[in-house]
């Protein structure tokens, strides 16, 4: 879904693309594939703190937790008495009389809590095997890391390979630690990678990417890349994402497939194209014609035919778009 006339023109300029990573490089279902407690700490218990808070938030990590701690418990999930969302670091609130805290580690350093030894240590391994690591404490102490990871849609290394060969730089850029962000960009194809940016930032990145002087693409499905979806040069919202996300961009992609990104590019050229072309032979067609009529030397009903005969290659040749594969 295009938006206006001027994003054909842009579709010609962009030469950088950048790439949200969850749900749009990867498909945004996340997993929880390991808990990892603290001394004294029961497992159990972890899950259902941190599955009460992150059942209340709508992040597809959080949304992984909660699904998890339900699976792997046998009570129902209490119900937080006070929730708060930190964007970009996690949630905080009060379930069951404890204080709690699940999101990354800067999240706990605010609070001066520290990650023991044993925890830290999981937390840095899960990270290099390319997966997210949440850390959780309550009542002052971290108390657990959950591993969760999300798997790269089948499509998008050929969709980075279609976008490198319309001349686009590919970008990856995600709130995820580096290591995450690294594994998911060797596995597509993506050489420059912007990983831990918080959500108010991501149009920062964009903002300094076209000082660079670049024309900056952006594809991004949450509500987390509205703004940078509308700060670059050319916005193109994943139809699967937010109406926050599809109100920012200037092209809607109504598939929640990457490859569809490239081909939403090629048609905008190849559209753009064919304007061009009526137009310059529309023109010249009738430049050529306003003298021999003016002179006298085209019968009218030649000149009439020759008008209607303009209009018919017009249309025609706008109908080749319907072969577009």
């Amino acid at each position: 879904l295009i938006k206006g006339p001027e994003v054909l023109e842009t579709t010609r300029r962009v030469d950088t693309i950048v790439l949200d990573k969850t749900g749009t490089v990867t498909t945004g279902r996340m997993t929880l594939l390991d808990v990892h407690t603290a001394d004294h700490t029961d497992e159990t218990d972890a899950l259902r703190l941190a599955g009460a808070l992150e059942h209340s938030s709508e992040h597809p990590i959080a949304q992984a937790v909660a699904t998890g701690a339900a699976e792997r418990t046998t009570a129902p999930l209490p119900t937080p008495e006070d929730f708060t969302n930190i964007p970009g670091l996690g949630v905080q609130g009060i379930v069951e009389g404890h204080a709690v805290l699940v999101g990354r580690e800067q999240l706990l350093a605010q609070w001066e809590i520290h990650l023991p030894a044993e925890l830290a240590r999981r937390k840095a391994e899960a990270e290099a095997a390319g997966r997210t690591a949440i850390t959780v404490a309550w009542d002052g102490q971290a108390r657990a890391v959950l591993e969760v990871a999300d798997a790269i849609k089948d499509t998008s290394a050929e969709a980075v390979a279609g976008l490198r060969a319309l001349g686009l730089r590919p970008v990856l850029l995600t709130g995820d630690n580096r290591a995450v962000a690294d594994a998911v960009a060797r596995a597509v194809g993506i050489d420059e990678v912007h990983a831990e940016v918080l959500p108010e930032e991501k149009a920062h990145v964009i903002e300094r990417l076209r000082a660079e002087g670049r024309s900056v693409a952006m594809v991004g499905d949450g509500v987390n890349d509205a703004a940078a979806l509308a700060t670059a040069d050319l916005g193109l919202a994943m139809g699967t994402g937010t109406d926050a996300a599809i109100e920012a961009s200037d092209l809607t992609l109504v598939r929640g497939d990457l490859k569809v990104a490239a081909d939403a590019i090629r048609l905008s050229r190849r559209t753009l194209a064919t304007i061009r072309g009526n137009l310059f032979w529309a023109f010249g067609y009738n430049v050529a014609a306003l003298p021999l009529a003016a002179f006298g030397l085209l019968n009218p009903m030649i000149a009439g035919a020759a008008m209607a005969f303009s209009s018919v290659f017009v249309v025609t040749n706008s109908l080749r778009l319907r072969a577009f594969t």
